[in-house]
């Protein structure tokens, strides 16, 4: 468990805040300095970079969570933070963000060594998923609540994956996808038969791909690159990797698992 206090906010932290958006750039250490009252779960205040981190984290048992990047920003890493977006950063306790976000330097210089920063690995395979929500509880103070969350998302995400299944007929589909959307295969109970991005496919991947003949292509809604695959005959299912409003991560499970199913069906 982290042990954190509250920054005191005094006029200056405007005027730092404005010059930090100006002149901060990408990188510089993950590490944050801990102070010397203990946190409690409902003290916390956690600022995330995106509804991703957002999500991580009330799945891990965080209460009082604020997003930098608004919901709905086709592509968040590329999102250029405003002067009152880094104010929120100033007055956290803990400070969540991915590395593969362009902003990230300007919310590391922000967080100064007020707030504990902690870099999430996004990725919504199970296995991260379930690893990254016990870490956060880990240092949030929040254990129990976030093993609880764990237990329920195993439940769900199997009911989840059984229906997909089966509406698949009971075998699993030739499936091919985005990189960063690969997870989404698993719902169907399929195995990616190729990747392809981050940047738009080669003529020779395309055809490589096509040469799979797959029922499914799997389509990244922030880095969009499936056009490219437009005449393969396969059926173009788009997945979302970001929580919406609510910050609610199994949600995003849901929403997925139901295009996949309309797609199969």
């Amino acid at each position: 468990m982290i042990t954190l206090h509250r920054p005191r906010l005094v006029a200056a932290v405007a005027v730092t805040t404005v010059a930090l958006l100006a002149t901060a750039a990408c990188g510089g250490d993950q590490s944050g300095t801990a102070a010397t009252s203990p946190a409690t779960a409902k003290g916390l205040k956690i600022v995330a970079a995106s509804t991703w981190e957002a999500g991580f984290a009330r799945a891990a048992g965080a209460t009082d969570v604020a997003v930098i990047v608004p919901p709905g920003v086709q592509h968040a890493p590329d999102y250029d933070p405003k002067p009152s977006d880094l104010a929120k950063v100033a007055q956290a306790d803990v400070v969540l963000y991915a590395d593969f976000e362009g902003f990230a330097g300007k919310i590391k210089e922000a967080a100064g060594s007020k707030a504990k920063l902690i870099a999430v690995t996004l990725d919504n395979a199970p296995a991260t998923v379930k690893s990254q929500v016990q870490r956060l509880g880990a240092e949030f103070g929040t254990a129990d609540a976030a093993t609880k969350w764990i237990e329920s998302f195993d439940t769900e995400y199997a009911a989840l994956k059984q229906k997909v299944s089966a509406t698949a007929g009971g075998t699993p589909p030739v499936v091919v996808t985005q990189a960063f959307v690969a997870w989404a295969a698993d719902l169907a109970g399929a195995t990616p038969a190729g990747t392809y991005g981050p940047q738009p496919p080669t003529a020779s991947q395309i055809s490589e791909l096509a040469a799979k003949k797959p029922r499914l292509i799997l389509d990244n809604s922030a880095m969009p690159g499936g056009d490219a695959l437009a005449n393969v005959n396969a059926k173009r299912v788009v997945i979302d990797n970001f929580p919406g409003q609510g910050l609610d991560l199994m949600e995003v499970f849901q929403r997925n698992a139901d295009a996949l199913t309309a797609a199969l069906s």
